[in-house]
This record gives C-alpha cells, structure tokens and sequence, in this order.
C-alpha cells in the first residue's frame, strides 16, 4: 500500500465510524421526539377523559395501559392505620404545590374487600394531618409505584417520613396488610378542613429531543468539517512537496 494511502485511510475510517455514531445518535434521538409527543398526547387525552369506575379485575392493569388513567371508587378507610407521610419540595405534577411538605398515603378499603393506598393529598411542613373523614365516594388518578434508587433511600429510619412512593413497601413497614400493586391520587373530594389537599395531575414530561438531535448533527458536522480541513491541507502539503516535471 502506497504511503499516502495508509496516511489517509486510518483518520478515513475512524472518520467515518464517527460520523455513523453521531448520525445515529441524532436520529435515534428524533425517534425518540416522537415517541414523547406520542406519549404526551395519550396521557392529556387519558387524563382529560371522564373517571370510569376501578376494575373488579385489576390484573391487567399495566403502567404502559392505565397510568394516570382517572377512576372513581368508594373507600372506606381504615381507621387505626397509621399514614405515611411522603416528603416533597415541589411537585412536578401539582402546579399548586410549589413548597415542601408531604403527601399522605393511607390504606382504605373497597366493598369487596380489597384493599388500595390511596395518596390523599398535601400538608405543608408545619402543619398536621387532620383528615377526619373515614369514608368518600372518590376520584382520582391511577399510578404505579416508584423504585428505590441506588442513592435514595424509601424511607428514614423509623419508616414515618418516605422518599418513594411504594404502597407494598408502606404497607409492610406500618402494617396494613396486602393491598393492591397500585395506588390513587386523590382528586376529589376536598376534606372539610381544606387538608390533606388533593387536586388535579397535569403531565409535564420534559421533551428536549430535538435539541440532543441538533447538538449529535453538529458534532457530526463539526467532525466532517475538521477532517475536511485535514485532508485539504495533507493533500495541498503532498502537491506541494511533488517535484515539479521540467519544461
């Protein structure tokens, strides 16, 4: 292989597996655009539908097919269960929550016996739970619970203050038995006292894509540019460096 030859092709070929990458890092990240405006689409529309009553059979409920699905119930709830308190400094989906505090989660039973958490609304930091009243006729919103990271802890010490909403981790730690895979967010109705306060979820799921896809394109053409201006300038300094033909 001729020396110019083996000069170019290994920034050749390191080039043009890095203009692969990049490019594909673009486009995975424009298919990702549209997986989240899919997905945002979907849940303003399951969220903005009518509260439909909570299965009997609730098995097939997935978080890819019910999240934030409303739903109505009657619950009663249990009276002697102490609540867990889950601390919060704002909340992404409340707009009315914007300082600390903590969600209340409490068991509360269905008339056929089972058993479901439901997350009863907001206290601020300097105020108690004064909820009162043991039976509702309700509505509110169906989420999935959250795991645990690797830096986060569910819950201090003690189990009173939690840091992820697990209704079968809570459920363990104070004792309230099985209860469903799932859990409520309370919409309605508003206690006599105003608290816990529950309220409508709004989805604000960040959709940046389209700016990682610009900033891998550019690299991309950064990449090409500066191989470009290499090549230029190897090839000029080759010509040059040709002894010229006499005349």
């Amino acid at each position: 292989m001729a020396p110019a030859l083996h000069r170019f092709l290994i920034p050749s070929l390191s080039t043009i597996a890095g203009l692969a990458v990049l490019i594909s890092l673009g486009m995975w990240q424009l298919q990702r655009k549209e997986w989240k405006e899919a997905l945002i689409a979907a849940l303003d529309r399951q969220m903005a539908t009518k509260p439909v009553p909570l299965p009997a059979q609730t098995s097939d409920l997935l978080r890819g097919n019910a999240e934030f699905r409303r739903v109505s119930l009657r619950a009663e709830f249990i009276r002697d269960a102490k609540p867990a308190l889950l601390y919060t400094g704002a909340s992404a989906l409340r707009e009315d929550v914007k300082q600390p505090g903590y969600f209340v989660f409490a068991p509360a039973r269905l008339p056929d016996g089972r058993v479901v958490v439901v997350n009863r609304g907001y206290i601020p930091l300097d105020r108690p739970n004064e909820t009162s009243e043991t039976q509702a006729d309700i509505t509110g919103y169906l989420r999935f619970p959250e795991s645990a990271g690797w830096f986060v802890s569910a819950h201090d010490t003690k189990g009173d203050i939690w840091f992820v909403r697990d209704p079968q981790a809570m459920a363990k730690v104070h004792g309230w038995g099985e209860v469903a895979p799932f859990y409520i967010d309370l919409e309605n109705p508003v206690p006599a006292g105003g608290f816990p306060k529950p309220g409508r979820l709004k989805v604000q799921l960040r959709n940046d894509h389209l700016g990682y896809a610009l900033t891998w394109f550019g690299l991309a053409a950064a990449l090409a540019s500066v191989f470009g201006v290499w090549a230029s300038r190897e090839w000029y300094l080759k010509t040059a460096d040709r002894p010229q033909a006499s005349l």
